[in-house]
């Protein structure tokens, strides 16, 4: 079995390349030709903690991997990591682990890489201007990997702590071309935004729908409330995948799930996977005034495409080490 580190990881996983991975995938997710149960595991009560198991089979493209992830949010006060995984290959015909991979890295990667899919698909083709919520890992991720494949030629990153953002926004500029500042208000970062990253573990929603401008895309990932009720019932709602999000926490979407039972709307408010708009069974954007919300939750799928890629060119190019377990 071929162990790959975090290091490594990130060496090999490009992103772009990684983007253009994701989309066939998920269209196959969409066509019914993927075995993937909702994220499920247990929770560590009195420390806020859950333990997520995350295992997919895509038939297709005979991919067969498991993540498992903890995600302790208090982590942060003690300045320790939020997430932490594995993620596990296995041959598909034998069911033997081929590859044993770092997951953090992973899941960072191929978080921001499903928002950077789904705002190719779903903002303005004039959209410049890129707004971060956060500041922690997966807001490094958005800023660094989304002008990647989007041109846009400002980032602007807000979070709660201002020296926070002031530092993720220096290090994101030292490796932009792209104009990239730090915002005390969120109101402020948000004004004529066209794209708005939220990548919080709110206790409140933090984006509201009076601050957003008309035509903005919203790539929402956290799995606590981000948004405001206005923001989930003016926006034409996209998703990964249905079963997914509309899941019971761990697996769904607290964004969707709340809304929902309060009666404020039902499932059929989301509008599409974002394997529909790859397939064309839906054409995703209907007007530059319309506000899109990719609603993700991070589906075991994008791990096990991440996962693929990078096993892939690890045996390419002689990276990793073999062990025997």
């Amino acid at each position: 079995m071929l162990l790959i580190d975090r290091a490594t990881v990130e060496e090999l996983l490009d992103f772009p390349q990684l983007v253009e991975a994701l989309a066939p995938a998920m269209a196959e997710l969409s066509q019914g030709e993927v075995s993937m149960p909702p994220r499920s595991g247990p929770k560590i009560a009195e420390v806020n903690g859950v333990l997520g198991v995350m295992p997919a089979y895509l038939s297709r493209s005979q991919i067969l991997a498991c993540k498992l992830v903890s995600i302790y949010p208090e982590n942060a006060a003690k300045n320790l990591p939020t997430h932490s995984a594995l993620v596990v290959v296995y041959n598909p015909q034998t069911g033997i682990p081929v590859a044993l991979l770092d997951g953090g890295s992973i899941t960072a990667t191929r978080t921001a890489a499903g928002s950077a899919l789904a705002t190719k698909l779903l903002a303005r083709p004039e959209s410049r201007i890129l707004t971060i919520l956060g500041t922690g890992v997966q807001a490094r991720s958005h800023a660094l990997g989304i002008p990647q494949v989007i041109a846009v030629d400002e980032i602007r990153i807000v979070g709660r702590n201002q020296n926070k953002a002031k530092a993720l926004s220096e290090e994101v500029q030292s490796r932009s071309s792209c104009l990239v500042t730090s915002f005390d208000s969120i109101q402020e970062a948000l004004e004529d935004a066209d794209i708005v990253c939220t990548t919080t573990h709110p206790s409140a929603p933090v984006l509201r729908w009076s601050w957003l401008s008309r035509g903005t895309h919203i790539n929402s990932i956290g799995l606590e409330q981000e948004l405001d009720e206005a923001t989930v019932l003016n926006s034409t709602v996209f998703v990964e995948s249905r079963e997914s999000v509309l899941a019971d926490p761990p697996a769904g979407s607290r964004d969707l799930l709340l809304p929902i039972r309060s009666g404020a709307i039902d499932s059929t408010h989301i509008q599409a996977e974002i394997g529909e708009l790859i397939s064309g069974k839906h054409s995703g954007r209907k007007s530059p005034e319309e506000v899109t919300l990719y609603k993700s939750v991070g589906v075991a799928v994008q791990d096990a495409v991440a996962a693929q890629l990078v096993l892939e060119i690890a045996q390419q190019c002689g990276r990793g080490i073999e062990i025997t377990i």
